[in-house]
């Protein structure tokens, strides 16, 4: 666990204030990590290891605060937090560090954004990691509901919802904004459907824990893409395939086609 916080720095669109992270080589290549749900880039990305990680292999970092996260702004309406709104803030954060192209990650809600992102603006996108989300991407992740309503109980002690139990947890470990978190839940859900995957180019990399039961298939989602594989991570559940080692050496292993000087003989 990297607990070293990396500075922060913030830019405004669309009326907030969104703060993001900009760390390792700043002559790399970027890579742009957005967060998932209830979480933020500094629980999602620095302290599982993910920015030391892809700074020390010669990447430029970027990881932002989604909207309602982190020290980003927290708006209450469920309208805000579609997953296409979403993937204008992180376009904006691009334009704001002056980067025409990145190599994006996600995982789990951050995978959602990030097809947006790459179906909205593909020229952006030079490579796609999808974490903690397969085939749930097209067919939906179950009924969310109870976990607004988790959220928004008065104590963690009256939730009985297993999976919102969950949440209602971590959001409090996290000191999370609840009220904010349960908007984005109600309006983040948006599914892609399987023939806008079909029109994503972009070399993708889809990566679920082997004991994840919010994700749905690596394999179905990528057998709708024309450039994408599925990666299991090996006894990993939804919170902790993240930042797995198995995860992290894939990661490493797929973005090294795009430089090279790595490939030898």
């Amino acid at each position: 666990m990297n607990l070293n916080a990396p500075s922060f720095s913030s830019f405004r669109h669309d009326g907030l204030d969104l703060h993001y992270l900009d760390e390792g080589d700043p002559a790399g290549d970027p890579v742009l990590l957005i967060h998932g749900f209830a979480s933020s880039a500094l629980v999602n990305w620095v302290h599982p290891g993910w920015v030391k990680t892809l700074g020390e292999a010669g990447y430029r970092v970027i990881a932002i605060d989604n909207r309602g996260h982190g020290q980003s702004g927290k708006p209450r309406d469920p309208e805000a937090y579609r997953p296409s709104v979403m993937a204008e803030d992180a376009a904006a954060l691009l334009d704001h560090l002056r980067i025409p192209e990145a190599h994006v990650m996600g995982y789990s809600m951050g995978a959602r954004i990030s097809v947006f992102l790459a179906l909205a603006h593909p020229h952006r996108v030079r490579s796609l990691v999808l974490g903690g989300l397969g085939s749930g991407m097209t067919d939906g992740v179950g009924d969310w509901d109870p976990i607004a309503d988790a959220l928004l109980a008065p104590s963690l002690d009256e939730v009985d919802h297993e999976r919102g139990r969950m949440f209602r947890a971590f959001a409090d470990q996290t000191r999370s904004d609840r009220e904010a978190l349960a908007a984005c839940i109600r309006g983040s859900r948006d599914l892609v459907s399987e023939a806008d995957m079909g029109r994503i180019e972009a070399p993708t990399l889809i990566g679920v824990g082997t004991k994840d039961d919010i994700a749905g298939s690596p394999h179905r989602l990528a057998a709708l893409m024309s450039n994408a594989r599925a990666l299991d991570i090996p006894g990993r559940d939804h919170m902790l395939a993240v930042g797995d080692k198995v995860f992290k050496k894939a990661v490493l292993e797929f973005y090294s086609q795009f430089r090279p000087e790595l490939h030898h003989g």
